[in-house]
C-alpha cells in the first residue's frame, strides 16, 4: 500500500494565501471572485476559505480572459456556456449510445424476422410481379369476347 495521502482534484487543500500565488492573483480579488460567483471555495469549520486544485484551474482560466480583455460579466458568461457545453456533450453521447443500442435491437430483429418468414423479402417482390402478370393477362383474356353468331335467315 501506499503510505502517501491521495486526494482527488476536487479536494480542497490550499488556503488562500497559497491559491492566490499558485493562480497568479492577490488574495483580495479570490473573494472578489467568490462575492461575484464565479469561485465557491469550499469552507473548514474555522469557516477558512480552503481551494482545490479545479478551484486553482478555474482561477488561472479566469486571469487568461481577463488578460484577454473579458470582463467579470463576459467571464461568468463563458463559463456558463462552457458548462452548458458540457452538459451537452454528455446528452449527446448518451444519446449516441441509446441510438447505437436500438439499432442494433433493430437490426437484431430484422434479421429474426428475415429467418422466420416463410418466402424471402427478395422472393417475394418476384412473386408479385409474377402475380401482376397473371393477373394482366387474366385481365385481358376476359376482355375479348367471341363475336354472337349471326343468323343470315
Amino acid at each position: 500500500m501506499d503510505d502517501k495521502k491521495t486526494y482527488s482534484e476536487s479536494q480542497a487543500i490550499y488556503v488562500i494565501s497559497v491559491a492566490a500565488e499558485l493562480a497568479g492573483v492577490h488574495p483580495q480579488t479570490l473573494r472578489v471572485y467568490e462575492r461575484k460567483g464565479l469561485l465557491q471555495p469550499q469552507r473548514t469549520a474555522g469557516n477558512t476559505r480552503r481551494y482545490s486544485d479545479r478551484d486553482i484551474g478555474v482561477l488561472r482560466q479566469i486571469q487568461e480572459l481577463t488578460q484577454e480583455g473579458v470582463n467579470l460579466a463576459g467571464v461568468m458568461r463563458i463559463m456558463e456556456l462552457e458548462l452548458e457545453i458540457g452538459a451537452l456533450n454528455e446528452r449527446y453521447e448518451k444519446a449516441m449510445s441509446q441510438l447505437e443500442a436500438t439499432l442494433a435491437r433493430l437490426e437484431e430483429f430484422a434479421s429474426e424476422r428475415e429467418r422466420m418468414a416463410l418466402v424471402p423479402l427478395k422472393d417475394v417482390r418476384r412473386v408479385r410481379r409474377a402475380m401482376k402478370s397473371d393477373a394482366l393477362e387474366e385481365a385481358g383474356r376476359r376482355r375479348t369476347f367471341p363475336s354472337p353468331p349471326v343468323d343470315l335467315t
